[in-house]
């Protein structure tokens, strides 16, 4: 069963921390491209919504896919974490085969 990614309350809570520092609320986009030392790549930025994205919203706050992404972010997990060699949004993503040590790459 194909199911969309899930995002966790404390990655929608690190956006609301965003928002409130820079004054502006602004959407994460999750997607996946093409290049990387494993052949895709995670592209996680702030971004407006287009007209066919994926919306998940919670506490007024949205977390975007774009359709051409979603195949690869079938049942991951979209989550915030905040460990001693930094904080970052992170992809637990169980369609991947393979990763590299850079954490953003990966092959399916």
């Amino acid at each position: 069963m194909t199911l969309p990614p899930k995002v966790t309350d404390r990655a929608f809570a690190r956006l609301a921390e965003i928002a409130e520092i820079t004054g502006e609320v602004k959407a994460l986009r999750v997607g996946v491209s093409g290049g990387g030392c494993s052949g895709f790549q995670y592209d996680i930025r702030l971004d407006d919504a287009a007209s066919d994205d994926l919306v998940l919203q919670k506490d007024g706050q949205t977390v975007l896919v774009d359709p051409v992404s979603l195949p690869f972010l079938q049942n991951a997990v979209i989550d915030f974490s905040d460990e001693l060699i930094g904080a970052r949004f992170v992809i637990e993503n169980p369609n991947v085969a393979s990763s590299c040590g850079c954490g953003t790459s990966f092959s399916i």
